[in-house]
């Protein structure tokens, strides 16, 4: 039975892709600064940096109103081709399982979204460089 409204599925499932993508930037981050596989590491660094101060930044106003609506994401249990989540709601609990494709195609496209505004928002403020 679903006990969420759209609204709190909405707000709950953004959070919890939202915290995998966030994850998967960190992730990304460090293997970065550790390998540096380009000649020049630094811009896409700072794009890094750049979404995940985003995606942090995100992060933080959804706990917020998650908070005040009383809703939690809850990890509940885990297969090779499923995972299920507790989301709980105002004292009422409704479990929902993911395919593990879907949770990563998911979390590709919030990727996306954070790179493509982070790429809007730092190149838009740097000056273009003239030769």
């Amino acid at each position: 039975m679903r006990y969420l409204n759209e609204q709190e599925w909405k707000l709950a499932s953004r959070f919890l892709f939202l915290s995998m993508a966030l994850t998967v930037i960190k992730h990304d981050l460090e293997k970065m600064n550790q390998l540096a596989p380009f000649k020049i590491n630094e811009p896409y660094i700072a794009l890094l940096k750049k979404m995940e101060k985003n995606a942090t930044d995100e992060r933080r106003d959804l706990r917020k109103k998650m908070y005040q609506e009383k809703i939690k994401v809850v990890s509940s249990e885990r297969n090779d081709s499923f995972t299920s989540y507790l989301f709980i709601c105002k004292g009422k609990e409704e479990k929902r399982n993911y395919f593990n494709p879907a949770i990563r195609k998911k979390v590709e496209i919030i990727i996306e979204e954070l790179l493509a505004h982070a790429f809007e928002t730092t190149s838009s403020s740097q000056e273009k460089v003239k030769l």
